[in-house]
């Protein structure tokens, strides 16, 4: 008789540590599981769209969303 397999399911497969932190109103600094740094913060449209004055255009967390589906 064999040993029974164990049920993974329901089981996270990953869990990412990526960290977050406010460096500024609308300027977000992310450092990544494997230590690369990113910083997220508005431009274009979403930045005209809701009136607001960055100290500089950064990408938008979404931008980063769709590059990474699409790496």
């Amino acid at each position: 008789m064999t040993e029974p397999e164990r049920s993974t399911e329901g089981q996270p497969l990953y869990v990412s540590t990526a960290t977050i932190e406010s460096a500024g109103p609308l300027h977000r600094h992310a450092t990544l599981p494997l230590g690369a740094t990113v910083d997220m913060g508005v431009h274009g449209a979403i930045r005209e769209h809701f009136r607001l004055n960055p100290e500089r255009e950064l990408p938008l967390p979404v931008d980063y969303i769709v590059a990474a589906t699409g790496g």
